[in-house]
């Protein structure tokens, strides 16, 4: 489970990688990123208007818990579950999660160590996330709330963290997993290939 990413490219940078209109005084988050924070998404002005382009948004990380649960809901792994049928459903609560690297832990409890991934061809890329607004006057100041898809680790992540890794999207899939229909975009949830990622040492 992925609970701390990093955005650390400037806003032009961020801007050209996810393709929303370059703003100088944009309101980046900071650096280090976890559950209860606001961190930037980016969704489609207009579900299936590509011409509309895209927005960014600050939003808290982590919905609102089912009854039972213990904390905010960060990822999203089980996609037939009713608690995200309707977020997936629907390509409007569909988000693009800027990102630079991610972090999973290694050792043993009372020894562990962060080690952090990354893809070195892509100083931003973009996890596959979804989102909601919030009624809620504990959320009201963020706007809404995101959580990440994961799925099984490719080769690399799971020599360090065997359950799962975020979905990372190739930018040639970013339209679609903003506006094409379900079926279209749930093969997406797939491992990012190996090759193209790398674990920083210690």
């Amino acid at each position: 489970m992925c609970n701390n990413y990093r955005l650390r490219s400037a806003a032009l940078a961020v801007a050209e990688a996810m393709g929303i209109p370059f703003e100088a005084d944009v309101a980046l988050p900071p650096v280090d990123l976890f559950p209860k924070r606001s961190a930037m998404i980016v969704r489609q002005l207009g579900a299936q208007h590509p011409a509309a382009g895209r927005e960014a948004a600050l939003l808290q990380w982590g919905f609102p818990p089912p009854p039972g649960v213990r904390g905010p809901v960060t990822n999203v792994r089980n996609l037939a579950s009713p608690f995200w049928r309707a977020a997936l459903a629907s390509p409007a609560r569909r988000c693009l999660i800027p990102a630079s690297e991610f972090c999973e832990w290694e050792g043993v409890a009372g020894a562990k160590r962060q080690r952090w991934f990354r893809v070195p061809s892509r100083p931003v890329f973009a996890f596959a996330g979804i989102w909601r607004p919030l009624a809620d006057d504990l959320f009201a100041s963020s706007g809404g709330a995101f959580a990440m898809l994961t799925c099984e680790p490719n080769a690399l992540v799971a020599s360090i963290h065997p359950k799962a890794m975020p979905v990372i999207l190739h930018p040639e899939d970013h339209d679609r997993w903003l506006m094409a229909p379900l079926t279209e975009v749930l093969p997406l949830a797939t491992p990012f290939p190996t090759q193209l990622m790398v674990v920083d040492p210690f």
